[in-house]
């Protein structure tokens, strides 16, 4: 091809190269945006899932175990004041109704003899032959246990699908007399399924319990209370370990994201679970949300390298003609009043370059974002790791006031998660007022906060700590009243170079503020 011909062709294709290289980069970064993105949602989104129903889990099995307890010591007591005067029926028709009535934990109450004859029952409507001896696994396993127990589902005389808890009863000499027993009807009202029923899961999340023979307690679908829970693909690892999170497949074939928790008095499990699949619908939602910003945007970027690429490629014809009239004479002057060729490509990069930052810095609000604690509004674990980091690596010493609001759990108990939730925001909003901004506070979890405290030394951090102890101890929370925080603090590198054990240390300090009576500080 001859020169004046590459001219001509030159000079024809260059607005339709810049063009195409123009939709080539906007088209590439439009689709890595939208890839990452999709992956960072996704990721936080079922880490999150995890996490909350891993949390949910463990709360109800609290609560469950606390019951349990309950409705045992109950039965216990029970079962001593009938062993000193066994044959009193007076005595043992008091109690019946006694434990039915006082409490919303049993649906039925029963005292049986050495032989299994339910000699006496509350409500009365049970109608239940008190000569005859009963066959049905709880009676039997009461009788032969003679100890506490807790049965697996099972149907009762009355055709109730049951679970039977049972305490022994021995007379004064020690001798066995009997046993007094309670039932809950898992497909009536109980006191299972009121914690569960009434407990608010997240999105469409639904909680289940199975016992240690993978028996369904309970469940959202009836039908399947008394079932077992086969073909699960987490059974195993559920029955492995007190508490946790995993990725299952259910005995339905649905991908779920579960968090589990045992109740120790039963060695019941109460998982909490999501469908996968609701998860990766809502990071679609959000990405076709991204994805309609990031189009306008780039278009917008696009359209204005499309009103650009007339000037950018017009110097680039004049040196291109140029440099085919290298034989005159005034050339060397001519070329001196163009501008350089590189500056109208520093101008294209330049335009590049704005859609890279642009990106990068609808990227950092997402970082942000992922970063950040929802409810508080300050910087989560995530964020506390990233700043923890930089800091070691730019060598600067901090110190770590590790904080755990005192009594949280009867705030939430007495009052509701809801003000418990006010009582978490008004510390972060008190943190950020009294702290410096150069101090990094955190939400580390739960009722727990971090706050980072660079360049201090121990006794500037110990006056700060009691400084905003003493604030936070002082002011009142409406409709809760006054409320106190204890502090552990540890230092890096005083304390130990290794991060872990840092944290560590505060965490022990903090332990000896709760231990030393709450509301004071420890390092």
């Amino acid at each position: 091809m001859s020169a004046n011909n590459f001219r001509k062709y030159l000079d024809l294709n260059l607005r339709q190269l810049i063009l195409l290289l123009a939709i080539f980069s906007v088209s590439s970064l439009f689709i890595i945006s939208l890839i990452i993105s999709y992956q960072i949602v996704k990721n936080q989104l079922i880490d999150n899932s995890l996490a909350l129903n891993s949390d949910h889990a463990h709360k109800i099995a609290l609560s469950t175990d606390n019951h349990f307890r309950n409705m045992l010591l109950e039965l216990d007591y029970s079962a001593k004041i009938l062993g000193q005067d066994f044959n009193n029926n007076e005595l043992r028709e008091a109690e019946v109704n006694k434990l039915k009535y006082q409490s919303e934990h049993y649906n039925s109450v029963v005292i049986s003899d050495t032989q299994g004859r339910l000699i006496n029952f509350s409500p009365n409507i049970l109608h239940i032959d008190k000569s005859k001896i009963q066959h049905t696994q709880g009676i039997i396993d009461s009788l032969h246990k003679k100890s506490t127990y807790i049965s697996s589902p099972y149907f009762s005389v009355q055709k109730n699908m049951i679970v039977f808890i049972s305490q022994p009863i021995f007379d004064k000499s020690n001798h066995y007399q009997g046993f007094i027993g309670s039932a809950i009807y898992l497909k009536e009202k109980n006191v299972i399924n009121q914690l569960l029923t009434t407990y608010k899961n997240y999105k469409n999340s639904y909680m289940y319990v199975i016992n240690n023979e993978n028996k369904i307690i309970f469940h959202p679908d009836r039908e399947r209370i008394g079932q077992l829970a086969s073909n699960n693909t987490g059974l195993e690892y559920m029955h492995a370990h007190k508490n946790g999170q995993i990725r299952l497949i259910n005995s339905q074939g649905t991908d779920n994201l579960a968090g589990f928790s045992h109740i120790p008095t039963s060695n019941w499990i109460v998982v909490s679970q999501q469908p996968t699949h609701d998860l990766l619908k809502q990071a679609n939602s959000i990405l076709y949300k991204l994805a309609a910003g990031f189009f306008l945007f780039y278009l917008l970027v696009f359209y204005i390298v499309w009103r650009l690429s007339d000037s950018i490629s017009a110097p680039l014809n004049q040196l291109a003609d140029m440099a085919s009239l290298l034989n005159q004479a005034e050339i060397g002057s001519k070329i001196k009043n163009i501008q350089p060729w590189y500056y109208e490509v520093t101008k294209f990069k330049l335009a590049l370059l704005l859609s890279v930052r642009k990106f990068s810095q609808q990227m950092s609000n997402m970082d942000h974002h992922i970063n950040t604690d929802p409810l508080t509004g300050l910087m989560n674990r995530r964020g506390l790791n990233y700043v923890m980091t930089h800091n070691m690596k730019m060598n600067i010493p901090f110190s770590v006031l590790l904080m755990d609001v005192d009594h949280f759990k009867n705030i939430n108990d007495n009052y509701g998660h809801d003000q418990g939730d006010v009582v978490l925001k008004h510390i972060a909003k008190t943190m950020q007022q009294k702290f410096r901004k150069d101090d990094i506070c955190c939400r580390y979890g739960g009722e727990e906060f971090i706050i980072i405290i660079p360049n201090s030394n121990l006794t500037e951090v110990y006056e700060s700590a009691e400084r905003f102890r003493k604030e936070i101890a002082g002011k009142e929370i409406q409709n809760i009243g006054h409320i106190s925080i204890s502090i552990g603090i540890a230092s890096w590198p005083d304390s130990s170079k290794n991060i872990l054990d840092v944290l560590k240390i505060a965490d022990n300090n903090l332990y000896r503020a709760k231990d030393d009576g709450r509301n004071c500080v420890r390092y």
